[in-house]
């Protein structure tokens, strides 16, 4: 009977050592023979490297909130927007978000929504709803109260975002900002030019019926800009101006640019979105069947901005209400629509007295 030979431990030790140091000279060996000759860059001919991209949260979070085409929805915000106050019975996030679940066309929007949290309130807030997030850190900043509309801290806010949406640029991600103080009646996509021509387009506070920059008072509250060289080298310039702008935000400093020839010196496309469709308070949309966005903007404290939101949420409800019970007299509906004064925001303005 023959038997199987035994390898003592240490041999099979030597044996496997032998065949590694085989290995390793025939297949992974610079100088091995075997292989074509080197190339001036030290990597064998036909030999393809394998490299693992190491992504960061960043990356993680606007890859899960993208559409197809590389296009998010991006949206900032802070304790002071997620918290709710003792004076208004809802929040400016929750009022937001529930814009989607009212709008035209809106609620599939929100799986491409990414919310950027600058404290770790909203953060938590924006977990605890199970949204897309993003946790954007600025050491020794506290972003979390109310930064009120001009006051220093609200200017280091927007400059912040503005730093903050270079770099979601400048990884190839298209994308519409909206601040969260404005709700959304229908789907935007449908009124924005998507033939990739425009460049930047972006909302105003009043609107005059012209292309030209100089003509019109832009807001960057809601803008939908491309991702390209271009674009990239506008915010580079914008977010560039930063310590030389004192006292202005970052909406005045890009008026500015926009104002004085670098629409022309990158060949930018630029495009300025009607009020009839992409409302505000500073200028109402006269046409419900056509509005899109409110923004509250021209409003000075979160609270008054709740309240008058709340408001245009519930104009915007018994509006459709109306349709659904005399679908017939949809026309006169439409034409006898008005929205309910902003007296929140108007008041917001007048000097606050000390009780």
């Amino acid at each position: 009977m023959e038997h199987t030979k035994k390898f003592s431990p240490g041999t099979s030790a030597i044996v496997f050592l032998l065949f590694a140091g085989f290995l390793y000279i025939c297949v992974w060996s610079p100088s091995n023979p075997l292989l074509p000759f080197d190339q001036p860059n030290g990597s064998p001919k036909n030999f393809t490297a394998v490299e693992f991209a190491v992504k960061d949260e960043l990356d993680l979070a606007l890859e899960e909130a993208s559409m197809r085409n590389k296009t998010v929805i991006i949206a900032v915000v802070n304790r002071a927007y997620v918290e709710q106050s003792v004076n208004v019975e809802t929040t400016m996030l929750d009022l937001f978000l529930e814009s989607f679940w009212l709008g035209e066309d809106t609620r599939p929007l929100l799986d491409h929504l990414l919310l950027v949290a600058v404290d770790q309130t909203a953060y938590d807030r924006c977990m605890f709803k199970r949204l897309h997030c993003y946790r954007l850190v600025t050491e020794g900043v506290d972003f979390g109260e109310e930064k009120v509309f001009m006051s220093r801290d609200f200017i280091k806010m927007m400059w912040r975002r503005t730093f903050f949406l270079t770099e979601v640029l400048r990884r190839g991600y298209s994308f519409i900002f909206t601040d969260t103080d404005v709700v959304w009646l229908r789907n935007p996509f449908t009124k924005l030019s998507l033939n990739k021509t425009d460049d930047l387009q972006i909302s105003v506070d009043k609107y005059f019926g012209s292309r030209r920059p100089e003509h019109n008072l832009i807001n960057t509250g809601f803008y939908y800009i491309r991702s390209n060289n271009k674009t990239i080298s506008l915010f580079d310039k914008w977010y560039s101006l930063k310590d030389n702008s004192t006292r202005k935000k970052e909406q005045d400093v890009l008026l500015d640019l926009l104002r004085h020839g670098v629409v022309t010196e990158l060949d930018l496309r630029v495009r300025f979105l009607e009020t009839r469709h992409f409302s505000g308070f500073c200028e109402d949309s006269k046409d419900v069947g056509a509005v899109t966005t409110v923004h509250a903007n021209c409003c000075r404290h979160i609270n008054a901005k709740v309240r008058d939101l709340t408001a245009v949420l519930r104009d915007w409800k018994r509006f459709k209400a109306a349709l659904t019970k005399y679908p017939k007299a949809a026309r006169n509906i439409t034409r006898s629509f008005g929205w309910s004064p902003h007296v929140g925001c108007l008041n917001s303005w007048k000097p606050q007295t000390l009780t």
